[in-house]
């Protein structure tokens, strides 16, 4: 598996050692770059891998069409590219996006896998986002059972509380060397935390945002 180098990404694919199909195409799985979902599917010629590369925006070809489209042209959703990562058998592509406006599919939703049996679910993230965007329904949709309702009718005086029990428990947990115990309290202190995000309406992914500057 390759990668791409950000800092000269045209010369980052060698489009010639990519195995096509016989009818000159490779599948393209495109995929949010900061939770992990995938957002579509389409398909690539060297052509259009080529512009992908050198405009650093995605680009694909149309079967029913036969013909080269920019990814948001007309919608304005363009896809900036992040990394390209090709498989082990050099015949399936993996493209990491940041996906402008956070649609992807023309029907309007984030990602075109949104149908289970026939219903509308949001696509699956990584779990953190996912246990977030349920807080988040949460804080929007009050059940008075939720323990979640019920922390952030409570505000930061209930949500802080909870932060500051549950850091001391990782702690302890921590110094007693219990790693079960570890992985316990540190998933509480991740939910508490989330729970204080969605209180102020910080979004999570400004959070991914500001890990990845400081990963560079």
């Amino acid at each position: 598996m390759s990668s791409t180098d950000l800092s000269n990404l045209s010369q980052a694919i060698p489009t010639e050692k990519i195995r096509y199909d016989d009818r000159g195409l490779v599948p393209a799985i495109v995929q949010d770059y900061l939770d992990g979902t995938v957002l579509m599917m389409a398909w690539m010629n060297q052509e259009s891998l080529q512009k992908t590369l050198e405009t650093g925006q995605t680009w694909f070809w149309s079967r029913s069409r036969s013909e080269l489209w920019p990814k948001g042209a007309t919608s304005g959703h363009v896809q900036n590219i992040k990394s390209i990562r090709y498989d082990c058998d050099s015949d399936a592509l993996l493209v990491t996006v940041e996906q402008i406006g956070d649609i992807a599919c023309h029907t309007g939703e984030r990602s075109c896998f949104h149908q289970v049996d026939g219903k509308i679910q949001p696509p699956p993230a990584d779990m953190l986002s996912q246990l977030f965007a349920v807080i988040c329904d949460r804080r929007d949709n009050p059940n008075e059972s939720s323990y979640t309702c019920k922390l952030l009718e409570g505000g930061d005086n209930k949500i802080l509380k909870k932060i500051g029990e549950e850091s001391a428990e990782v702690v302890m947990a921590c110094k007693d060397d219990d790693k079960d115990g570890i992985a316990g309290e540190v998933a509480d202190l991740f939910y508490h935390t989330l729970v204080a995000l969605a209180y102020h309406k910080v979004d999570l992914r400004d959070v991914y945002r500001k890990l990845g500057d400081r990963r560079k």
